[in-house]
């Protein structure tokens, strides 16, 4: 079935930023970015795309719009992200669910099952591992590996950084020549392993 000029717009933003950041736009960003007076009309759309087969829609999910197309991609999932992290000196601060991030499963060589989740990166202390600020790095939960990227609380601050083990008393390593390596003086917890990443430092949220 023919799209209308409309629907053909919203259809090519959504492919667009999924493209830009590996997340689907929410109702409220199509809201915003063709200036609807309401998120009424962003859902009315695309239920009309949905009933042409241009997209499919998942219930009860956040960012649920998925591509008709999808199934003969590779499997995709959502992962809920828990609001940010440092890549630079540690944060108290306590995560927060904010929306789910798509990523295909075998590409980040994660299970459809899996206890994954994402973070947006803060800092500047992973950029010779190439994680930028404002990128999403996907991580699941399980022990840590010698050189793992990790989400660690050490002494009760947050940070993302190398693992290092070596037989000896662990500690996190930074990929930034300006930032020192972490000795935890009591408490070393690790978050998450680092399984992948998305860049996306232009996402609004």
């Amino acid at each position: 079935m023919k799209l209308t000029q409309r629907q053909q717009e919203i259809l090519d933003y959504l492919q667009s930023e999924h493209r830009r950041t590996g997340i689907m736009p929410s109702t409220r960003e199509i809201q915003s970015h063709f200036g609807f007076a309401s998120q009424t009309a962003a859902v009315s759309h695309l239920r009309a795309l949905e009933k042409k087969g241009a997209i499919t829609r998942r219930e009860h999910k956040a960012r649920s719009v998925m591509f008709a197309d999808a199934a003969d991609r590779e499997p995709i999932v959502d992962v809920p992200i828990y609001g940010a992290i440092p890549a630079g000196y540690g944060d108290d601060s306590t995560p927060v669910a904010d929306g789910t991030l798509s990523v295909d499963v075998r590409s980040m060589g994660i299970d459809e099952k899996s206890k994954a989740y994402a973070l947006k990166v803060r800092g500047d202390s992973m950029i010779e591992a190439h994680i930028l600020d404002g990128d999403h790095v996907v991580l699941e939960y399980r022990e840590p590996r010698d050189q793992d990227i990790v989400a660690a609380l050490i002494d009760g601050e947050t940070t993302l950084k190398r693992f290092i083990q070596n037989n000896r008393k662990p500690f996190l390593k930074a990929e930034n020549p300006e930032y020192p390596d972490l000795i935890p003086a009591q408490e070393l917890l690790i978050q998450g392993v680092m399984v992948g990443l998305v860049r996306g430092a232009a996402r609004r949220w």
